[in-house]
């Protein structure tokens, strides 16, 4: 269960890394709608991490968690 739930938080928290990181070092000044704050920046990454997880891993944390 746990390896399960870390596939689905680990990208998540790169992605977040990642966001925050691209927001530090080359985001922009001014109109920039995703790089222009640390939080626009770190939600967007935290959202590519969760598209890039394995969605059939995500699938079955829920149906194991009905079940229970």
């Amino acid at each position: 269960m746990i390896k399960k739930l870390l596939k689905v938080v680990l990208p998540v928290a790169l992605g977040m890394l990642g966001g925050f990181l691209y927001y530090s070092f080359i985001g922009c000044n001014g109109s920039c709608a995703i790089t222009s704050s640390p939080v626009n920046s770190t939600a967007y990454g935290a959202l590519v991490g969760l598209i890039l997880t394995d969605w059939k891993t995500v699938k079955s944390l829920f149906k194991k968690g009905k079940e229970e």
